[in-house]
This record gives C-alpha cells, structure tokens and sequence, in this order.
C-alpha cells in the first residue's frame, strides 16, 4: 500500500486526507513545541507512578490529590501540542494555550508577512523578527498568527516561510468564497 505522505518532498505538505473542510495545521509542530511537550508527559508518567504507590500505600485522598495533578499536566501538555493556526475551507483558527479564536474566511481582509518586534518562544523579551498577521473587516486588532521566533518556528526560518506562505494560500483561495 502506498503511503504518500511518508515519500513526500520536504518542501511539500502531503496529507494523507483531501477534505478541505476538516481543520488542520498547515505545518509540522516545532522541535521546542515537541522537546517540552514530551518533557511535560515524562513527568506526568513519574507522576501517574507516584499515585500508584500513594495508592498501594493506602492514602486515597493523596493518591486522589496526585492524579488530578498528573491528568492537568497531561492536559497542558495536549493544549500546548495543539497551540497554532489552524485552517480549513470555512475559516482560519488561531488555537493558543488558553483560548482559542476562529474566523471565517468571509471576515478575513488579509494575511501578510510584517517585519516587526515579536516575542521570543513567548517571553516577555522581543526581538526583531517576521510575523504573519491578519487584518479583519472593521479593523479590530488580532493577535499574531505566527512569528519565526516562537515555539515551532525558532531557527527554522525556512519553516516559517513554508507555513506563511501555505496561510496566505489558504486565505487567497477560500476568502470571498461563500462557505456551501
């Protein structure tokens, strides 16, 4: 059986999927996004154990107490592994680690790449780098989609070029189409 998304061209996003109106990220999640992710479940797992042993010792209320833990470390961890741009035939979805935004394509009045300060991984210090923004009918102030400097795109700037070109693809072609 051919698995086309595995022999795919770097440059190239195959996904094993053509339906336009499921959500998707139309890039890789970065090595940071994945290194603290997978530091986040590691220490979820010591956790999970220390509740089993809590547990065999006999102390519910503490095993209770260390279980909730593990499960809200475990749901940061996917929160986090699911922070990004998302898109799809109906809109442009910008999911962070406390809420989530989406819009139609119809609001949309643009997506462009800005030479600006932008935040690095998400600290308070700035640096000078690329962002990809989106301008929205009635002029409201979004927050940034994507900045070379954050958790996906920090020393990949051929990635971030990659991902801000397939957004603004996505809005070129669905913005003013009406959604069926």
């Amino acid at each position: 059986m051919p698995l086309p998304f595995l022999t795919a061209e770097p440059d190239e996003v195959a996904l094993p999927h053509d339906d336009h109106e499921r959500w998707r990220r139309p890039y890789r999640p970065g090595p940071w996004r994945v290194a603290i992710g997978a530091l986040l479940l590691l220490v979820a797992s010591f956790m999970l154990l220390a509740t089993m042993i809590i547990a065999f010792a006999g102390a519910w209320s503490g095993a209770a107490v260390c279980l909730a833990a593990a499960l809200a470390v475990v749901g940061a961890a996917g929160r986090l592994l699911r922070a990004g741009v998302w898109v799809s035939g109906s809109g442009l979805r910008r999911v962070g680690f406390f809420a989530t935004r989406s819009l139609k394509w119809q609001q949309v009045a643009g997506v462009r790449t800005v030479q600006q300060p932008v935040r690095w991984l998400g600290l308070p210090r700035t640096v000078q780098g690329q962002a990809l923004t989106v301008a929205v009918q009635g002029g409201s102030e979004q927050p940034l989609l994507l900045t070379d400097h954050d958790a996906d795109f920090l020393s990949r700037p051929e990635a971030f070029e990659r991902a801000a070109d397939a957004v603004e693809a996505w809005a070129d072609e669905y913005r003013g189409v009406p959604v069926g």
